[in-house]
């Protein structure tokens, strides 16, 4: 059992309280059973969280829309097991709507899991997403430093040129300087 598989099984076992429909879900290898529990209603939270997992975890896009939902939860770690099955997925939508979680102002406080999703799939979204939600961050007093340093070993990790100009901006806010300088340097040089 990987890490994130264990870290979410384990944080879903305690909110079950142990029960049985919890051990039935966590071991069917049904698809169908895990996505009934998508749509059908009255389903607690730990249910559909753990059915949209393993579903996303197996390329199942029918836990698409449930992820997404996670992925823009108010608790991090759900905001992390989802951007981690989304990831997995492989579904063409991903990227469209992590970067619509990233740049959303009113949620911008839940946008640190979005941002790392989207420097980890590195779609055409990407680099536009970060580099907007970089620019908003790097307004004087702006509360959301780890939003800001996430866009910025984003930028880097995918050393997308059109980044150089916000991580040279970036290079003036001391808690960022550092990981720009880094930025920067993966970024081809023009020639």
């Amino acid at each position: 059992m990987d890490e994130e598989l264990r870290s979410l099984t384990e944080r879903l076992r305690r909110e079950s309280q142990g029960s049985v429909a919890y051990d039935r879900l966590l071991e069917t290898g049904d698809a169908e059973v895990l996505a009934d529990v998508l749509t059908a209603p009255g389903q607690p939270l730990w249910a559909r969280e753990l059915a949209a997992f393993r579903l996303g975890r197996a390329g199942d896009r029918r836990a698409f829309e449930s992820l997404v939902l996670f992925l823009n939860h108010r608790d991090a770690p759900r905001c992390a097991a989802a951007a981690h099955a989304l990831a997995r997925l492989r579904d063409p939508r991903t990227a469209r709507a992590a970067a619509a979680l990233a740049t959303n102002e009113l949620r911008v406080a839940y946008a640190l899991h979005p941002v790392r999703l989207l420097a980890e799939l590195d779609a055409p979204e990407s680099v536009p997403a970060l580099i907007t939600t970089l620019e908003r961050r790097l307004r004087p007093h702006d509360p959301y430093r780890r939003v800001a340093l996430a866009c910025v070993e984003g930028l880097g990790a995918l050393g997308d040129p059109r980044a150089r100009r916000v991580l040279n901006e970036a290079l003036a806010h001391p808690a960022l300087a550092e990981a720009a300088v880094h930025a920067l340097a993966r970024i081809p040089q023009p020639r």
